[in-house]
């Protein structure tokens, strides 16, 4: 078994909602998971392709670049 430590306040809105949408607490542990799990994974694979485009140069030239900054100083 797993322990982890969770703030009170987090705990009840947990408890809360387990009650009123009438799951059990490992229903929603799961779904809670699977979907940060799932969020994070995207995020990671967006970031990764972003990176790959920039070390390739595909990315925005240096006027580009420098424009922008010019434009939000």
């Amino acid at each position: 078994m797993n322990q982890i430590v969770i703030a009170p306040e987090v705990l009840e809105r947990f408890h809360e909602l387990a009650t009123t949408t009438h799951r059990t607490d490992a229903d929603l542990i799961d779904e809670a998971l699977n979907s940060y799990l799932a969020a994070d994974r995207h995020y990671l694979n967006v970031l990764l392709v972003r990176i790959s485009a920039a070390d390739r140069g595909d990315f925005a030239s240096e006027e580009e670049v420098g424009r922008f900054f010019a434009e939000h100083q």
